[in-house]
């Protein structure tokens, strides 16, 4: 191979997330110099995120992807040359690598997985999934046995494993999904208490039907109107953990916050976060998170698209709420 191909950013979204966005490429493959790795990516992961990442916005936790550079995503592949200490060929290895068929790194923020582990159950679970679910559940959620709690996106890669963690620590768990069919899944599949759907369910009635004792962790994903409802069923000394608002991604007019008073009548704590101010925690949380993994506590489910540029229009997925578990590219 000679070349490869990448996908630039080239337009702003204004509404919408799809190809004419982005312009496809080919590059020619290069050879490492001396401390660097080159990459063949074989599963590139689509986050929600990624719809921050490619907006007007230049007051946010990472620097916005800029119009002409390969787009910005996190992915799994194989050396297929290196000139690093730290890196042989033929090492799996995790990074951000963005969405291109090969990268060229020098090894920053670029970790070695066991080869032994499939590539889509490391991107499900030990990448960024995992680790957001663990940092925020566990460092800000403060999970006790016996609690309640509710968590939004309950059926998506962090949602999904949010809800098991606190399952298995012995708390009531309610998710909060788009479908009768992830419903069925996190009750069923994943053994959540309960499950609301949020586009047809009564949302008060029924979080006061699954959450007769209140509410006590919130974990916010998507934001939109479920929020108003869990907000004021939240317990004296709850924890909010905002994590993601997917609904107000694109949005022109975000919905306006809940009003205050709550905060001060029921002493709330409410903290956003986001991975990249904890990517020093990573063997940290993957100690965490690995023996419940090993105990079956945690499973998941993985939404396949084929080939670099079906990319381009996946990731509006998300908007939908059509993809069933985490949402990656096979390349």
């Amino acid at each position: 191979m000679s070349t490869y191909k990448a996908i630039k950013l080239v337009k702003r979204p204004a509404g919408t997330i799809g190809p004419e966005l982005f312009e496809v490429v080919e590059k020619d493959v290069p050879e490492p110099a001396d401390g660097e790795v080159l990459v063949r990516q074989t599963y590139m992961s689509l986050d929600p995120a990624m719809m921050g990442w490619m907006s007007e916005d230049t007051d946010s936790y990472i620097p916005r992807v800029e119009l002409g550079d390969v787009m910005r995503s996190s992915g799994i592949g194989e050396v297929v040359a290196s000139k690093h200490p730290d890196f042989a060929v033929g090492d799996q290895v995790i990074g951000m690598f963005g969405w291109q068929e090969m990268a060229l790194t020098d090894g920053s923020g670029v970790n070695k997985v066991d080869k032994s582990l499939p590539p889509e159950m490391a991107l499900s679970v030990f990448a960024l999934p995992g680790l957001t679910a663990t940092q925020g559940l566990y460092g800000y959620g403060h999970p006790k046995k016996g609690e309640t709690l509710v968590v939004s996106g309950a059926a998506g890669s962090v949602g999904s494993i949010v809800g098991q963690l606190a399952k298995a620590d012995g708390l009531r768990v309610i998710g909060v999904v788009g479908s009768d069919e992830k419903a069925d899944w996190i009750v069923n599949e994943l053994g959540f208490d309960g499950a609301v759907n949020y586009k047809t369910d009564d949302l008060g009635a029924k979080l006061d039907e699954l959450a007769p004792d209140g509410i006590d962790v919130y974990f916010e994903n998507t934001g939109g109107p479920i929020q108003d409802y869990v907000f004021e069923r939240m317990n004296a000394h709850g924890r909010i953990v905002v994590c993601g608002m997917i609904a107000d991604y694109t949005s022109a007019n975000p919905r306006p916050g809940p009003n205050w008073m709550r905060i001060i009548k029921k002493r709330l704590s409410i903290q956003g976060f986001t991975m990249p101010d904890h990517r020093d925690k990573t063997k940290e949380l993957h100690a965490k998170l690995t023996p419940y993994v090993q105990n079956g506590q945690i499973k998941y489910r993985t939404h396949v698209l084929e080939g670099l540029e079906s990319a381009m229009s996946g990731l509006s997925l998300f908007l939908t709420g059509e993809n069933k578990g985490k949402l990656m590219v096979k390349l």
